[in-house]
C-alpha cells in the first residue's frame, strides 16, 4: 500500500463568517468521521497534516489559529478534532491546501502517494485541494461522511466530480486503511 497521510482541511475555525449557520449541521453530522481517521491514521502512525486557512491573521500560526478556534463560538466543534503534539500544520490562505502552500514538499519529503481529505468545505476547499492533488499525481481519497457542506447539492456534485473527473475513491471513513491496519 502506498505511504498515505490524512489531511485534515480547515477544521479549526471560529464560525464567525457568513456562512457557519448553513455550515455548523454538516459540520456535527462529519465529526464522527473525521474523529475516526484521526483515530485510524494516528494508530498507523500515518503522517497527519492540518491544513487550515489563516483567515488574513498573518501573524498567526498554528497554536494561535487553534486558540481562536477553540475560544469561538463552537469549541465543541474544534476539540474533538484538534491537533495532537504529532500533527503536522500548514498555512493557508486561499482555498486550495497546495496554493502557495509548502504542502507538495512535504509530502515528497515524507514520500506521501496517496492523500485522505477531510474537513470542510466540500464543495470549496476540498473539492480544489482534491483536483490539486490530482494533477500532482497523488492517489486521492475522500470520506464522504467526514467532510462538511453549506449547500448539499454542491456537496454531492463535487463528490460525483471527484470521483469522475479526479479518479479520486469517494467512501466511508471506516472503510479507508492507511498502513498495516485493515478496516475493522
Amino acid at each position: 500500500m502506498p505511504r498515505t497521510a490524512l489531511i485534515v482541511i480547515d477544521m479549526l475555525n471560529t464560525y464567525a463568517h457568513e456562512d457557519a449557520e448553513a455550515l455548523v449541521p454538516s459540520v456535527r453530522e462529519a465529526l464522527p468521521g473525521i474523529t475516526t481517521l484521526l483515530r485510524h491514521a494516528r494508530a498507523d502512525e500515518s503522517p497527519v497534516l492540518y491544513v487550515n486557512d489563516n483567515f488574513g491573521e498573518w501573524r498567526s500560526h498554528h497554536g494561535e489559529i487553534l486558540r481562536v478556534a477553540l475560544e469561538g463560538r463552537h469549541r465543541d466543534l474544534v476539540e474533538p478534532v484538534a491537533p495532537d503534539e504529532d500533527s503536522l500544520f500548514v498555512v493557508k490562505a486561499r482555498h486550495s491546501i497546495f496554493f502557495e502552500t509548502p504542502l507538495a514538499y512535504l509530502l515528497g519529503r515524507l514520500e506521501v502517494e496517496r492523500v485522505v481529505l477531510c474537513g470542510q468545505v466540500t464543495e470549496q476547499c476540498v473539492l480544489y485541494s482534491a483536483l490539486d492533488a490530482h494533477i500532482r499525481h497523488f492517489d486521492v481519497v475522500v470520506a464522504a461522511d467526514a467532510v462538511a457542506h453549506i449547500d448539499a447539492d454542491l456537496a454531492g456534485a463535487a463528490l460525483r466530480m471527484m470521483r469522475t473527473n479526479m479518479s479520486a475513491t469517494i467512501c466511508r471513513a471506516d472503510e479507508i486503511a492507511f498502513g498495516a491496519r485493515r478496516p475493522e
